[in-house]
């Protein structure tokens, strides 16, 4: 297939781009300067210099490019570092969920609605009652925190107006792998505490991981929604420790809820705290996806540890046994 890639020299897109090569597709990825050109052309795809908020100038690159399919992976996470107001960070990647979604399905309907897939995320945005793992079913928060109420809404009308046009939203879990994850970087620097009892619920996934399911998703996928997240969603006081001792890091600080929330905000707190994870059910039976990193403890060695760059396999767990399985909330 002939394929437009929003956001192509992204942290899932610089994944993306060289699977769909060797897939046999024909990638046409966008850049919104020139900077970016070289990669692009180095790993076999047409660079495409286009701002995604701009509608008209969206139109002509995927007119000129007419693909059999758009995939959107346009965020602005880049710099994103302080959580204690979301909607303040994040108000470049809710501008593309919105204004950018629509300037992408209006362009694909007037070419003649080709296959359409975008990202989403799942964790915080699950309603933090009941179940501690969330599919595809569930709801999403009604009450969101005040200060992530514009970022909520963002994701529920990508959602909404994707899945009504027909087509696949990829609601992601918390990506690694890179190795300029800001969240490597704050447990590196002992600046991601353990807040109360730790009990917030995360879905990870392996940033390859995460770019195996999205060429499945583009190849035989059926409209909907699909949770991207490896098997073993874990509670905070579970992973955190885990990945400190994968980094060769000092152990993370411990601080009380009321003190997190002073010091850091209502965000992080609920993170660490409330959030609730995610299952991969849907996904592995609708797209056959096999995961390289089935947990997180697997993936963090493979990506952080002194093993970095190996061949994947349990045998470098860096916690020993798996956790029980997550059945309640806490």
């Amino acid at each position: 297939m002939k394929v437009f890639l929003a956001g192509a020299t992204g942290a899932i897109g610089r994944r993306l781009v060289p699977r769909l090569i060797e897939r046999g597709h024909h990638v046409f990825g966008t850049v919104r300067s020139a900077d970016n050109c070289a990669w692009l052309k180095a790993h076999g795809a047409t660079p495409v210099v286009v701002d995604l908020l701009m509608p008209d100038a969206v139109r002509s690159a995927v007119l000129g490019c007419h693909p059999d399919a758009i995939i959107d992976e346009g965020t602005a996470f880049t710099g994103v570092r302080d959580l204690s107001n979301p909607d303040r960070g994040f108000a470049g990647t809710n501008l593309l969920r919105t204004k950018g979604t629509d300037a992408l399905l209006a362009a694909a309907r007037a070419l003649g609605a080709p296959r359409f897939i975008a990202q989403s995320y799942t964790g915080w945005p699950n309603a933090r009652t009941g179940a501690a793992v969330k599919t595809e079913e569930d709801p999403l928060d009604p009450h969101p925190l005040a200060t992530m109420r514009s970022s909520l809404a963002a994701i529920q009308y990508l959602e909404r107006t994707v899945v009504g046009a027909g087509g696949l939203v990829l609601r992601y879990g918390q990506f690694y792998g890179a190795p300029d994850d800001p969240l490597v970087a704050a447990v590196r620097q002992r600046r991601l505490p353990l807040v109360g009892r730790g009990g917030g619920v995360w879905s990870f996934v392996h940033l390859d991981d995460a770019a195996d399911a999205t060429v499945l998703a583009l190849e035989h996928g059926g409209p909907g929604l699909y949770n991207i997240v490896d098997d073993e969603p874990a509670r905070a006081r579970e992973w955190l420790p885990v990945l400190a001792s994968t980094l060769g890091a000092p152990r993370p600080h411990h601080v009380p809820r009321l003190l997190a929330r002073l010091l850091a905000g209502e965000a992080p707190v609920m993170f660490m705290t409330e959030m609730r994870g995610a299952s991969n059910a849907k996904a592995k039976r609708a797209l056959g996806w096999t995961l390289h990193y089935p947990s997180w403890r697997d993936g963090f060695g493979a990506a952080y540890g002194p093993s970095a760059g190996a061949a994947p396999g349990p045998d470098r767990s860096p916690a020993g046994p798996r956790a029980a399985p997550i059945h309640g909330a806490s």
